[in-house]
Order: C-alpha cells, then structure tokens, then sequence
C-alpha cells in the first residue's frame, strides 16, 4: 500500500507541475509602438523619394498596422504584407531569404509557400528577448532600399522594446 501512496503522490506532483507549465504569457507590440514603426518606415522612404506602402503584423502574422502614401503602386499594401508575414514566419529577413532560397539551393523550396516572398523589405521586430512581429517595405526601387526604410521603423521603436 506504501508503494502505491508513494506512486500516486509522484504522479500528483508531476501533474501539478505540468499544469504549472501548460500556459506560456508572450508580450505583444503595442498598436501605438506598431504606428510609430511603420509612420517613421514610411517617412524614412519618402526623404529619400520613395512613395511605399508598410505594414507590421503581429508574432501570429495578422496585420496590425498598415499604411501606404498617396502615390504608391496598388501593388504595395500586399507585397508589404507578405514581406512582413515572410521575415514573421522564416525568422529571418526577406533580404537574407532572398539570398538563401535561389534556385538550385537547398531552401529553394520554400518558395513555392503561399505568400512566401522572397526579396528584401521584410524584418522581424525583436527586443528583450522576444520576437514581436515584423515589418515589411514596399514600394522603394529594390529590396535594399525597401529594407533601410524598414529598419529605419525599427530604429524608432528599438529603445521602447529593450525593458
């Protein structure tokens, strides 16, 4: 009977601590803190002359903010999306996946992922440990120059995120 009190016991205690740990709390970018990303993003490029469109989403990859300049292409409100959901997503850049996943190397397969998009803009948003989303650029003639401006959004919002 000691035995079994024991191994009930044990099995009582590991049950309390796996329901300690069956939740997880995550931080999440503030919609104010994802304006200012993508307002000063959207200001970065058009000093330089650039008319784009910039979106950030969230760690699950849902639009949080999404703005476009007056001038810039149809095209842009998506491709910023899916530039952000890609670097989100991947965990990586849009630029350095561009690079990574060309034909004939051994990521090339990810390209055929829906709204996988593979050329510079996209950058995920990261800060005191914690991944909280991405940003994404389009609209700048090319993905380097769609990446500065998105970087120039994280910039922005970098201090606010190291607690």
């Amino acid at each position: 009977m000691k035995n079994r009190f024991s191994f009930v016991l044990a099995l009582s205690l590991a049950g309390t601590a796996l329901a300690q740990n069956a939740t997880f709390q995550t931080k999440s970018l503030t919609p104010e803190a994802a304006l200012k990303a993508a307002s000063t993003a959207l200001e970065s490029c058009r000093k330089q002359g650039y008319q784009v469109a910039v979106a950030v989403v969230d760690r699950g990859g849902i639009v949080q903010v999404l703005l476009r300049d007056r001038y810039a292409g149809p095209h842009t409100p998506r491709v910023a999306t899916d530039k952000a959901w890609t670097a989100n997503s991947f965990k990586t850049s849009t630029l350095q996946l561009a690079s990574e996943t060309q034909a004939g190397k051994p990521m090339s397969g990810i390209r055929g992922v829906p709204r996988f998009l593979a050329v510079g803009g996209g950058v995920m948003i990261e800060g005191g440990g914690s991944q909280f989303g991405a940003i994404g650029v389009s609209g700048a003639p090319g993905g380097e120059a769609d990446e500065v401006c998105a970087k120039a959004g994280l910039k922005a919002i970098a201090e606010d995120l190291e607690f």
